[in-house]
């Protein structure tokens, strides 16, 4: 075993959230270290097929898959330096005033310690810092005005365009998708070539993933980045008030200490309460950071309901981005649905490859054969489809246990149990009904619903934020109730999960708790 030096900050996790950390605090002088347990991807190993694609996506088995709806992250979480943003498809709504005090409000779920107010400006400098496209004055029909974005709305495409006749027939606004990617050149990055391959890692640099932005950032401040470095374990002074480094295994799976005088908890939203479980003492029976029993509880993630419609025209399926042109909050308001509770989120017009995650070829399941290829050569050019994000309340028997069956370094494997209530289960099912009168009123020759398992995407909680240690495991930036020296960030401290993609927030909130932590070093690291 060997003992590194210590350096001010110990980042676990190079994705969204912990590039964020790094940029801020090496930019304000601090000796930082990310570790990471994957390969330090560039650029160039980005490759625009699936199969390649598959490389930068989860490996290995850390999790055993539980309930009546297993998460399925194997799209959900990253492999390597970039984290899931490596193959993220951009899209970057903003959650809504309303996601904030929904207890208060509707004496359901839990309430935010902070405000939409309070996370508003970060959302505009994360939109200068990376580059967002969209259209901002138009999204005020939903929330409050902010900054314009820097680059005009992306470019749109017949597979998005055709959906817009169904949508105005029920009455649903659309306005242009907030996306992270370069409708023109921005900060030395190229505009997007809209190929459609945004799901698999972009290699031109015009999607804002952490390799180009933040990351890039961070290590020209002089951040480290340690790929193939796997964390089992966070440790603390025999007081057991503060974390003093952290315990790791490198790409020789020889054991390493980081001392650190700050640790930061970036890693994938089941990993971090993982590892926090795997770090008790006789100090922290129950796990580090756990006062509350909290520590791997309200795990929630999005579900979607999607619609195809095939049309004779050819729709140009192959060509745009992978997330969306065209958006919608529309439905968003808690009630909109009757009968049912949630928020919905509404986009249209994604690039179409044809195999894996919404490839054409798995349009339509109960096709074999000769069917199968004569439906192929038509979606080739006339499928296109909606969707519609649903929101799933904080439960807390969805959760993150450990197991006893252990990975190769002998860390428990976490045991992630998860089940839709029947809220969840009724917006799902409300949002396939309302689709397929969307697409009916397209004119469209054929129209279905991509209905099959109820998926779960987008996973959030298991370290939510809150106001004090006896209903939460952080406070508003992250920053642990009992460890002061002892950050979370990323979707994992999300006390609600709202129905819009989670990465503008994840950035927006990483942003606010890192400055904070650079603006009160003093008082933090001690």
């Amino acid at each position: 075993m060997a003992t590194h030096e210590k350096v001010d900050v110990a980042i676990v996790g190079a994705g969204a959230s912990g590039s964020v950390f790094a940029a801020v605090l090496a930019k304000a002088g601090r000796k930082v270290v990310v570790l990471e347990m994957g390969p330090d991807w560039q650029l160039s190993d980005l490759i625009s097929s699936d199969f390649w694609g598959r490389r930068i996506k989860a490996a290995g088995a850390p999790f055993l898959l539980e309930g009546k709806n297993p998460f399925g992250y194997s799209y959900q979480s990253g492999w390597g330096v970039g984290g899931a943003a490596l193959h993220y498809f951009a899209n970057l709504p903003r959650l809504l005033p309303n996601d904030f005090k929904i207890r208060s409000e509707h004496n359901r779920a839990l309430d935010w310690p902070i405000s939409y107010q309070d996370v508003a400006p970060y959302y505009d400098k994360v939109a200068r810092d990376i580059g967002v496209s969209g259209n901002a004055k138009a999204e005020e029909i939903w929330r409050p005005a902010g900054e314009p974005y820097p680059m005009p709305p992306m470019k749109t495409f017949r597979n998005g365009e055709v959906w817009l006749k169904g949508f105005e027939a029920l009455g649903i606004r659309m306005v242009p998708a907030a996306v992270g990617m370069n409708s023109t050149d921005y900060r030395g990055r190229p505009a997007c070539i809209y190929d459609g391959w945004c799901h698999i890692g972009c290699p031109t640099g015009a999607l804002s993933n952490p390799l180009v932005t933040y990351l890039a950032e961070a290590r020209k401040a002089g951040a480290e980045v340690r790929a193939r470095s796997t964390v089992t374990r966070l440790l603390t002074n025999r007081q057991g008030t503060r974390v003093r480094g952290l315990e790791y295994y490198d790409a020789k799976k020889e054991r390493q200490v980081q001392e650190a005088s700050v640790v930061v908890l970036a890693a994938w939203s089941a990993q971090n309460p993982r590892l926090l479980l795997n770090s008790a003492t006789d100090r922290h029976p129950r796990g580090l950071a756990n006062a509350s029993g909290l520590v791997g509880k309200y795990m929630m993630c999005h579900y979607s309901s999607g619609t195809w419609a095939l049309f004779d025209e050819d729709v140009q399926n192959h060509l745009g981005t992978t997330g969306a042109q065209f958006m919608s909050y529309d439905r968003y308001g808690k009630t909109a649905h009757p009968g049912v509770f949630g928020s919905s989120f509404i986009v249209a017009g994604s690039a179409l490859k044809t195999s894996d995650l919404g490839g054409f070829a798995n349009a339509r399941l109960d096709l074999f054969g000769a069917e199968l290829q004569a439906f192929m050569k038509r979606a080739a050019r006339g499928l296109t489809r909606i969707g519609a994000f649903g929101e799933e309340l904080p439960n807390l028997d969805n959760r993150i246990e450990l197991a006893a069956d252990k990975d190769e370094f002998g860390m428990p494997l976490g045991r992630l149990h998860h089940s839709f209530d029947q809220d969840a289960v009724g917006l799902w099912n409300a949002n396939f009904e309302e689709g397929l009168r969307i697409a009916k009123a397209t004119g469209a020759r054929e129209v279905w619903s991509a209905r099959g398992n109820m998926p779960t995407i987008h996973l959030m909680g298991g370290t939510i934020m809150g106001t004090d240690a006896g209903n939460s495991v952080v406070n508003s930036y992250g920053q642990s109730h009992e460890l002061p020296n002892l950050y979370l960030a990323g979707p994992g401290i999300f006390p609600t999960a709202g129905a819009s993609n989670p990465t503008n927030t994840i950035f927006a909130l990483s942003l606010r708790g890192a400055e904070q932590l650079a603006a009160k070093w003093g008082a933090v690291e001690l």
